[in-house]
């Protein structure tokens, strides 16, 4: 099966969103997109509210879905199989949309392909770029920061992980602190361009380790005390949130400096994928970007649109999965997971932090 169309289906956070991607001899066409923001609803918390968006995602999956398919022009009947993030995220909202997959899978009697939110992250580039196999993954997001080796299609190494905070997380702690309103890291990028990256001395964790793991915990709490200690006007918020930015910029180009020093690339050259929310930031890309041409490695990053949680990288994992052959035997059976490592065994293994009954985070 050389050529399928796959629905796909993300509701693992604030974004209920579906799209149809067709996948012909390896390359992804965009049928339709849709997605239906709840940032007013969750803009009084200054963050995402689990229960809030839960409920947001089950009152619309049915219409955002119905959108998607309509955009495309094809019928369910046309479609080769449903895809649906089945984890990690925000178990209520996962489930919403993975039941609303399967639902519409078993009633069309076609593939149902459970997706690893992850994944959908590490494969987004492919979505519009000629990203072959093998290469370099730097996961950052609200809720992951991750050095990843892929090598193919379900073959991911772990590298390096954030020991704590996620770089998403910390830039959406500042904004709330600051009261910048929310999302929090498109909030502080704006702030950050009329400020000085250097009036605030902030630490870089974990930069004296030989290790690619990160840690951001430090900084927030640094940042806190800069709050906490000074009465800051306009000017001096939009200082602290360049120096932060700096900082977390700092961070993530040493660790990727680091990763490709240590990177043993196979085929055509080095090639450093960044993915995940805290990809669209113009900084951040920028001095990744510097860090990949130093190493003679070229940087990869989906559009911005795609940086962020979206279906398009859903259906196109669920899309390649189906063209493997790499379908659960019993994909209408199974049970959505707050945590799916994309390197389970490392994550079970030498476990970052977490655990329990819900399994490994990192």
């Amino acid at each position: 099966m050389a050529d399928v169309t796959i629905l796909g289906i993300e509701t693992s956070c604030d974004e209920t969103a579906a799209a149809v991607v067709r996948l012909k001899n390896g390359k992804a066409t965009i049928l339709s997109e849709t997605v239906r923001s709840q940032v007013e609803a969750h803009a009084p918390y200054g963050g995402v509210v689990p229960e809030i968006a839960a409920r947001a995602h089950a009152d619309i999956a049915d219409r955002v879905v119905e959108a998607a398919l309509s955009d495309s022009g094809l019928t369910l009947d046309e479609i080769d199989g449903v895809a649906a993030t089945s984890g990690p995220g925000l178990i209520g909202g996962v489930m919403v949309g993975m039941m609303t997959g399967k639902a519409m899978a078993l009633a069309a009697d076609k593939p149902f392909i459970p997706v690893n939110h992850l994944e959908g992250h590490a494969l987004s580039p492919r979505l519009a770029t000629d990203c072959a196999f093998p290469y370099l993954l730097l996961l950052v997001s609200g809720g992951h920061c991750q050095f990843i080796r892929v090598r193919g299609l379900g073959d991911y190494t772990r590298l390096g992980t954030t020991i704590d905070d996620a770089a998403g997380e910390a830039f959406d702690k500042l904004a709330k602190l600051l009261a910048l309103g929310f999302p929090g890291g498109p909030a502080v990028e704006e702030a950050a361009k009329t400020g000085d990256p250097a009036r605030f001395k902030l630490p870089r964790p974990l930069l004296d380790r030989p290790n690619l793991d990160m840690s951001f915990a430090g900084l927030k709490t640094a940042a806190a005390r800069i709050i906490e200690a000074e009465t800051l006007d306009q000017q001096g918020k939009a200082d602290l949130c360049a120096s932060y930015q700096a900082a977390i910029a700092d961070c993530l180009s040493a660790k990727a400096d680091r990763a490709l020093a240590g990177y043993d690339a196979v085929g055509a050259g080095k090639r450093l994928v960044v993915a995940g929310g805290v990809a669209a930031n113009s900084a951040i890309r920028a001095a990744l970007d510097g860090v990949a041409q130093a190493h003679g490695a070229v940087l990869i990053a989906p559009p911005l649109r795609h940086c962020t949680d979206n279906a398009a990288m859903i259906a196109l994992a669920g899309a390649e999965r189906l063209v493997a052959g790499d379908v659960p035997d019993e994909a209408l059976g199974f049970a959505a997971r707050p945590r799916w490592p994309l390197d389970e065994a490392r994550a079970l293994a030498d476990p970052a932090y977490g655990g329990g009954k819900r399994g490994a985070k990192a």
